[in-house]
């Protein structure tokens, strides 16, 4: 079988669909499939035994989503099937144009994204299923909607996601639940010496991903205000940074929150194994690659209870759960998390254990087997 894997982002980039697209390709390439990739980069994407095809960021967004479509088509055109992680608009049009069929994998709710995007709603995730939209946004869902009616199967983190998409109009028989894998952990350091290499020093939380609205971290950084022997490290970058830095200095976290920048997959796992807990105060969310990648080198997760999250964290066993938004609540979980020993022991315990069933062969295994279904003739 002959592979087209479409992704947003490649490495050097850094983030979820970063890690998880040459995953993918060196599991079908080791079960003797053939690859190639389209993807975008700033720079010179990292070199791969198989072609990575870029399109280039500087370009103007309509010449390179031109660009970018007519990149898909023509390299689909020698694939039997596409398999799609972002760009979903390029890699449906580009597969049609092509006559391929194509999965998409599907991370979130595109209209949703774009809206926000282009600042025509500030509305959660759930919340704008249910927004009265104007013109333009329904424009944008319509769009979401011819592109995931099109493909073949459409893959979906979480059983939450999948909920959604059905509201969207696709058959249930094309939508299926694709957890994120857990990580194929590197050589890491004992959490002793991860904490010593990273100069963190008694009670620590860590957070790793996009500094975004979504992830809402202003909560996040009142609750570690109400809890004055806590510390926070954040490692990642977004819109939401210069004022993430300017509300930490009003609360007087100085010394308390450091704020890391990109760092490199095994960075954040180095990161994840030094902290006591992986914080996460999002107002929504799908099925967070941090969760599993904090889970699977065992350190707990104290997180609000959005979207897919309550699939993965399992309040009282492998972390702690509160309401969105709420930063009385995450400052008491926090507090109960850190003055509570035996728990914490019992949530660091049950961390790797909890995500085994998670395995990256297991969960790409399956994912062939839609692949190889998809390219075959209807």
């Amino acid at each position: 079988m002959k592979v087209l894997i479409v992704s947003g982002i490649w490495p050097p980039d850094v983030g979820g669909p970063a890690s998880h697209a040459p995953e993918v390709a060196d599991f079908l390439r080791s079960r003797g499939h053939t690859v190639e990739v389209v993807t975008t980069a700033t720079q010179q994407p990292v070199r791969r035994p198989y072609p990575v095809r870029w399109a280039a960021r500087s370009i103007p967004v309509g010449l390179r989503h031109v660009i970018g479509g007519r990149l898909v088509a023509a390299r689909a055109r020698k694939a039997d099937v596409v398999y799609t992680t972002g760009m979903f608009g390029r890699s449906a049009l580009g597969s049609r144009l092509a006559g391929r069929p194509y999965v998409l994998k599907l991370t979130a709710d595109p209209a949703h994204e774009r809206a926000h995007r282009r600042g025509l709603s500030s509305r959660t995730l759930d919340e704008f299923q249910h927004e009265s939209p104007g013109l333009a946004v329904r424009l944008l869902r319509a769009a979401r909607d011819a592109e995931l009616r099109g493909a073949a199967y459409v893959m979906c983190p979480s059983a939450y996601l999948r909920e959604l998409v059905l509201g969207w109009g696709v058959e249930p028989s094309r939508v299926e639940v694709m957890p994120n894998p857990r990580p194929r952990l590197p050589d890491l350091p004992e959490r002793a010496e991860a904490r010593r290499r990273l100069g963190l020093a008694g009670a620590t939380l860590a957070f790793a991903g996009r500094l975004t609205a979504q992830k809402s971290l202003d909560v996040a950084l009142e609750a570690v205000a109400r809890n004055g022997d806590v510390s926070l490290v954040l490692a990642g970058d977004g819109v939401e940074r210069d004022a993430l830095e300017r509300r930490a200095a009003e609360l007087d976290l100085n010394g308390r929150v450091r704020f890391l920048g990109p760092q490199p997959r095994e960075g954040v796992l180095e990161l994840l194994r030094a902290a006591d807990a992986l914080l996460l105060s999002s107002s929504w969310e799908n099925f967070p690659h941090t969760v599993v990648e904090s889970l699977a080198v065992g350190t707990p997760v104290l997180a609000t209870a959005a979207g897919g999250v309550v699939e993965v964290v399992d309040d009282g066993r492998n972390g702690l759960l509160v309401p969105p938004g709420d930063a009385d609540a995450l400052a008491q979980a926090i507090r109960r998390f850190f003055g509570d020993p035996a728990l914490r022991e019992s949530l660091q315990e049950a961390a790797a254990p909890s995500v085994a069933g998670y395995a990256p062969d297991r969960i790409y295994a399956r994912l062939e087997q839609v692949l190889v279904r998809s390219s075959l003739p209807a």
